[in-house]
């Protein structure tokens, strides 16, 4: 008994929080993804009130690669309305994000070598960090799109009938 107590406490101390700020809902449907990273995002004070509110927007965001850096651009994040504002707060910057050399080089390999892109999937929060997961993807074709909605009514229907059995 009193080593299963300890594995339930150990698993509830080890166990990452994880709270989800802001989707992009169209990778899915626009991207296959081959590759999945977690990268640190440079924000500042308000752009991290703002996520924690729940005012970020990835739909339409993109990530570049520029002079060994990569940098979100085009991600929405809506600036607070406060009265004491004494930066300037420009919703659509470009953020940079936080990954080794080793990540950046891979990154750039496949992005020039094979024309693969990099898309953020989503933006949350783990341990009190503000963190982004990219992925490395390639773009899918008309019938590709078709037959991922097949297969996605097709598991719909199963559940269906499974639940009438």
């Amino acid at each position: 008994m009193r080593y299963l107590l300890y594995a339930i406490i150990h698993y509830t101390l080890c166990d990452e929080i994880m709270n989800v700020l802001c989707n992009n809902k169209k990778a899915g449907f626009k991207y296959a993804f081959i590759k999945k990273l977690e990268a640190g995002l440079v924000l500042s004070g308000w752009e991290v009130k703002s996520l924690k509110s729940g005012n970020g927007q990835l739909s339409e965001s993109y990530i570049s690669i520029k002079k060994d850096e990569v940098y979100l651009s085009n991600a929405h994040i809506k600036s607070l309305n406060t009265k004491n504002q004494t930066t300037l707060q420009e919703p659509t910057a470009n953020r940079k994000l936080l990954l080794n050399r080793k990540e950046i080089n891979m990154l750039q390999g496949q992005v020039s070598q094979k024309g693969l892109t990099i898309v953020p999937l989503k933006i949350y929060s783990k341990n009190g960090i503000i963190k982004i997961e990219i992925a490395l993807s390639k773009g899918k074709k008309l019938h590709d799109k078709r037959e991922d909605q097949k297969n996605k009514d097709w598991q719909r229907q199963k559940d269906r009938l499974k639940k009438l059995i």
